[in-house]
């Protein structure tokens, strides 16, 4: 009999190239985008994406009724985070200062200090040619590719190199209180966390499905996983 993988539909998210990565990298397994509680009771492994601000993310996933369901298969089925999905698994984020799912202690941090980029709309014409003249600061999103190395060995690793490059769009990035949570880190200004893994859970920054086969040979890590 084929696994079930259960992607989380609660209206945030490109939730189709999702879908479509997955179903490339599955093979034989049934990849379907789960809307409802018996959608995601029903499956073996639940992948668990987001996109847009937290503040939303966490009122469309309590409004759609998913929230306990995706907590109790946090639980006990393997579960893979992805972008701002890794994200609400923490405690609290400064995006909106909303609390989150709490599975992970931790906080979500904004890119913040003088090698970021700051907002130019809200500059004057003289400091915006101030800020033209010297040595151009990284941009907020962070947009595009980086390496990430891999802080501890991890099933999800397998066949991946070290500093491997993954493709990343946000301005927030999780803060785990438990340092053994991070397994994998990226530099873009700091040395931040962008994959966490605890037991049964598996989460992620950056776009797998957007990734190229890097992305797609972690998708198929995780169908592969036994926890």
């Amino acid at each position: 009999m084929s696994s079930k993988i259960a992607i989380v539909d609660y209206g945030m998210g490109n939730l189709h190239s999702v879908e479509r990565a997955l179903r490339h990298a599955a093979g034989e397994a049934d990849v379907y985008l789960a809307s409802d509680v018996a959608a995601i009771e029903k499956a073996d492994r639940i992948v668990f994406p987001g996109q847009g601000a937290m503040p939303d993310c966490m009122r469309n996933l309590q409004r759609s009724g998913l929230l306990e369901a995706v907590l109790r298969a946090a639980d006990s089925k393997p579960l893979l985070g992805v972008c701002v999905g890794e994200q609400m698994l923490m405690q609290r984020s400064e995006e909106g200062d909303v609390p989150c799912l709490g599975i992970f202690p931790g906080t979500v941090r904004k890119f913040a200090g003088p090698q970021f980029a700051v907002n130019l709309q809200e500059q004057s014409d003289t400091a915006m040619a101030v800020v033209q003249h010297e040595a151009r600061p990284l941009k907020v999103p962070h947009m595009g590719w980086s390496r990430v190395k891999q802080a501890r060995p991890h099933a999800l690793w397998e066949g991946i190199p070290d500093n491997a490059y993954f493709y990343f769009v946000h301005s927030y990035y999780v803060e785990p209180m438990d340092a053994t949570l991070s397994v994998g880190e990226t530099l873009y200004g700091v040395n931040f966390t962008c994959a966490v893994a605890r037991e049964n859970i598996f989460a992620v920054q950056f776009h797998p499905e957007k990734s190229a086969e890097i992305g797609l040979r972690l998708y198929r890590n995780f169908v592969n996983w036994n926890i």
